[in-house]
């Protein structure tokens, strides 16, 4: 019995992912077919660099809709056809009921894990670069008002700084002996060479010893930062593209060097355990609202599926948006939908089980 349950969960989640990805594909590309003409993009790259990466990501992305409406569509016609009366008249209780379920939702929470953790990043790599180059250009090549700690006790500030170039305008590194200033060197222009070698074009140095002051003035200065131009170019969308271990290390870098712009990586590390997790929610919630005999089948079912799960789709995006703008803390914008729908799960389960 178990393994009739499980086969009929997951062919009913793999069969809807192929279904709903194949409609969501013919949108995008109607959606996208002038820009690809426009910018004459080979046939090649729109399929192995953009659709293919593109059916994971978003596999990925709405697996909690899969999850909750496959559940409840079998479990409907297992209650429509009184298979779950069968099943509990020979003996199986509504807990007992339940482990096939969560047998198949901790196959795809691994799933989700494998598939949001190592294998998306490496493939939505290509797909945003493709976004980028051909479709909508979110990447810049130009950051002011940077300010980061690039080593303990080491504070860099450019003003204005460009990507392509490798040059910075109006800099100034200050160093730190605990909270004593001890060093602060700025100049007109920073510029990156390679290795982490940088140069600094009229420059005026400052040491200070107590109260002696060291005053030093050139037009050039060598010297070595473990910082490199692309650190300085922060994106949102950069956090699709690294593995949870990447992710992890680099929000860990960021904060040391005191960088402000780590809300959207908070969010996504926080999202790849939450999201694999909504898994066993939507499972008990949709098995709680459909494993009762009704009249009218399961179109109503379906029907407040739908609803609940665009809900859970909508509270996502809202709480992220609401931690980005310091309104609401990562932790909280990734797992607030999972504990809002946790509350509404746990009463139904103990009604459905009665």
């Amino acid at each position: 019995m178990d393994y009739y349950i499980i086969k009929k969960f997951l062919g009913t989640f793999f069969f809807s992912i192929v279904l709903i990805l194949s409609i969501a594909i013919v949108f995008d590309l109607t959606e996208k077919m002038d820009d690809f003409f426009e910018n004459q993009v080979p046939l090649r790259e729109i399929i192995f660099d953009y659709y293919l990466p593109f059916i994971p990501y978003y596999m990925n992305m709405f697996s909690s809709l899969f999850i909750f409406i496959s559940v409840i569509f079998f479990t409907s016609k297992l209650a429509g056809n009184s298979e779950i009366i069968a099943m509990q008249a020979s003996g199986m209780s509504y807990h007992r009921l339940m482990v096939p379920y969560f047998i198949s939702a901790t196959i795809l929470f691994s799933l989700g894990m494998v598939l949001g953790g190592w294998v998306i990043p490496r493939t939505s790599e290509r797909m945003l670069h493709f976004t980028d180059q051909y479709v909508d250009h979110f990447t810049s090549d130009h950051a002011r008002n940077i300010q980061m700690e690039v080593e303990p006790g080491t504070i860099l500030y450019i003003e204005s700084f460009q990507r392509r170039s490798s040059i910075g305008y109006r800099c100034s590194i200050e160093k730190f002996d605990g909270k004593t200033l001890i060093e602060r060197i700025t100049a007109d222009r920073i510029y990156y060479d390679s290795l982490e070698l940088w140069h600094l074009d009229n420059y005026t140095r400052r040491q200070f010893d107590a109260m002696r002051e060291v005053l030093d003035r050139g037009k050039r200065l060598d010297f070595t930062m473990p910082i490199v131009p692309d650190e300085m170019f922060i994106s949102a969308q950069q956090a699709h593209q690294m593995t949870t271990p990447e992710l992890r290390h680099y929000m860990e870098r960021q904060r040391q060097r005191g960088s402000g712009n780590v809300k959207a990586f908070e969010v996504e590390y926080h999202k790849r355990w939450a999201s694999p997790l909504g898994a066993f929610i939507m499972t008990l919630l949709g098995v709680t609202m459909s494993s009762r005999k009704v009249r009218g089948g399961m179109g109503k079912n379906l029907g407040i599926g739908i609803v609940l799960t665009a809900g859970y789709i909508l509270f996502s995006t809202v709480s992220t948006t609401f931690s980005v703008n310091n309104v609401m803390s990562p932790f909280m914008a990734a797992w607030l939908p999972n504990f809002i729908f946790l509350a509404i799960s746990i009463p139904l389960y103990i009604r459905a089980s009665k």
